[in-house]
């Protein structure tokens, strides 16, 4: 009997499942120690909407619809992946009531089709190697055995992946050297041995129940801002942030130190102190403080930031516009100029910035909370422009903005591949409004390759990397995102990684929450001793959490 649509929606949602337990096992597979998105959690959450397929499809419509939920809530290079991945298999079985083996061989193969021709330089001992190849012992066996069972077939699959999986650090040095396989490998090894489980009849289940958002109060709706007084918010940023526990705090209200200390910095605390995860919000004035502490109890899964009197002010500003849209929410936003633009970054005062050289709409992400396909197509949309450009200004956000100008048929949405906040906006201070489009796309593209970038953050584990051994808690110094150095002092890490900045005509330093002005303008003084020559240091403050200095050299 072949695999209906009952059964293959049970199967993903099984994968789903059990890849959402062992996320924090698979993050932690993750080569480099920095603070950022991580690939469990980005996998977990790609697969997190496959829910809301309907129960009683055939095969072809269900795998159409779970394709298409997870293209929208896609986030990291691995959830991309991941999806494409599902994508080929619903292509693969368009039309089909139900598949057996011979249609779930092609179905895994136009799967990895899919994944690798998105990928602008395949890596092989990445979880594309993975899919390769448990889709060739598949199609390898279905050859040797044209009566194989679906069964069987799957327990091929899962067994060629996990050889693939194991030979991924022969592939990849780096792997090697750390001593982990491909953390993006190991979390689709993991999905299929999830929806092996449901073909078998006994689904996975999972053991991380999700936080009972009824413990967070709900919000009035339509509340009156207008004789409200910024100078009355007393703290000035609403912060809020899920925890993936680590081991030592695993269990229920294993977590009160840290609810103390965030009691301690502000008010409006919200804690919720599950079995595996952390949730909290709070209303302070130093959100960095309390993503810090929060990272002492795992690793962050979502973080949110908003700046509270810029939102009175906007929200008084825009009362009177909204209630007059209220009865028209679906209006089609107007097309009002030839090119627009989209950026993706942390920050109040690189926000500030971003929307200072001409950026549309911002959407907030980047380290530590990557925005999924769905968030880049509602800001394009709301981008009231011909043309929109996208700046991901983060590696692990560009395939899934690729994936979103993919879908998006309103707009010609262009990507600017940019990787770092320096790198987007030295593309944006390159636009010419004159140009032509294509012209537009060449000049920011190139633009963003003459900028040198470099940041400061700190270690969120030990390991050992390249010629480092790094301590937890010790701050790195970036160039492009390659670790250049590590230090015990942040100033420090600037201080080495100026060696890299001779013969800079400008240099901009971009400081963080957790550094005051006095020693943000001491990093600056000390580029320009160090640099000399005339090259002209400017300090700003960005705002952004984790990262103490983002650099940009031209």
């Amino acid at each position: 009997m072949g695999i209906t649509g009952q059964l293959y929606r049970s199967m993903v949602l099984s994968g789903a499942a059990m890849l959402s337990d062992r996320q924090e096992e698979i993050n932690n597979l993750n080569v480099f120690p920095v603070p950022d998105g991580d690939t469990g959690i980005n996998m977990s959450l790609t697969m997190s909407t496959v829910g809301k397929t309907d129960a009683n499809l055939p095969i072809g419509e269900c795998a159409d619809k779970v394709a298409g939920l997870m293209l929208r809530s896609a986030r990291g290079n691995s959830g991309a992946i991941l999806s494409l991945f599902f994508r080929g298999i619903g292509k693969a079985l368009k039309g089909a009531s139900d598949a057996e083996p011979k249609e779930l061989v092609e179905a895994f193969k136009r799967g990895t089709t899919e994944a690798y021709r998105a990928v602008m330089k395949p890596t092989e001992g990445t979880i594309l190697t993975v899919m390769r190849v448990a889709g060739e012992g598949a199609e390898k066996a279905y050859t040797a055995n044209k009566s194989i069972s679906v069964n069987e077939l799957f327990k091929v699959l899962i067994d060629s992946a996990e050889v693939a999986l194991a030979q991924t650090p022969d592939m990849l040095p780096v792997l090697k050297q750390t001593g982990v396989v491909d953390a993006g490998g190991a979390g689709f090894v993991c999905v299929l041995k999830g929806m092996r489980m449901a073909l078998e009849g006994d689904p996975y289940v999972a053991k991380n129940a999700p936080v009972d958002e009824r413990s967070v109060p709900a919000e009035p709706s339509g509340a009156d801002f207008a004789d409200f007084n910024t100078e009355d918010i007393k703290f000035g940023y609403c912060t809020e942030c899920i925890v993936d526990k680590n081991e030592k705090y695993l269990g229920e209200d294993t977590s009160g130190e840290l609810y103390e200390f965030i009691k301690s910095i502000g008010d409006s605390a919200v804690f919720v102190d599950d079995e595996s995860i952390i949730k909290l919000h709070i209303h302070t004035n130093d959100p960095g403080a309390v993503l810090t502490k929060a990272i002492e109890f795992g690793s962050l899964a979502t973080v949110k930031i908003e700046n509270m009197r810029n939102q009175h002010t906007a929200l008084t500003s825009e009362a009177a516009a909204s209630e007059e849209n209220k009865t028209d929410s679906k209006k089609k936003i107007v097309i009002e100029k030839k090119y627009g633009f989209v950026s993706v970054c942390m920050g109040e005062g690189i926000s500030e910035m971003f929307r200072d050289v001409g950026v549309d709409n911002i959407i907030t992400g980047g380290q530590t909370m990557n925005p999924s396909t769905q968030d880049i197509i509602d800001a394009v949309m709301k981008t009231p422009s011909e043309y929109v450009f996208v700046l991901p200004n983060n590696k692990n956000i560009c395939m899934v903005a690729r994936q979103a100008s993919e879908i998006i048929t309103e707009r010609k949405v262009i990507v600017i591949p940019t990787e770092t906040v320096p790198q987007g906006m030295s593309a944006m201070i390159a636009y010419n409004p004159d140009a032509e489009a294509a012209d537009v796309e060449r000049e920011m593209n190139d633009a963003a390759r003459m900028v040198t970038s470099m940041s400061v953050t700190f270690a969120v584990r030990d390991t050992e990397i390249d010629r480092f051994k790094i301590k937890k808690g010790q701050f790195l110094g970036l160039v492009e995102n390659k670790i250049a150095c590590v230090s015990n002092e942040s100033f420090d890490c600037v201080k080495q990684l100026s060696r890299g900045m001779t013969g800079a005509a400008y240099v901009t330093v971009f400081y963080g929450e957790d550094v005051n002005e006095e020693t943000a303008n001491k990093v600056g003084e000390m580029i320009s001793n160090k640099v000399g020559g005339g090259c002209e240091v400017a300090v700003l403050y960005g705002g952004q959490p984790l990262y103490d200095y983002i650099i940009s050299v031209e």
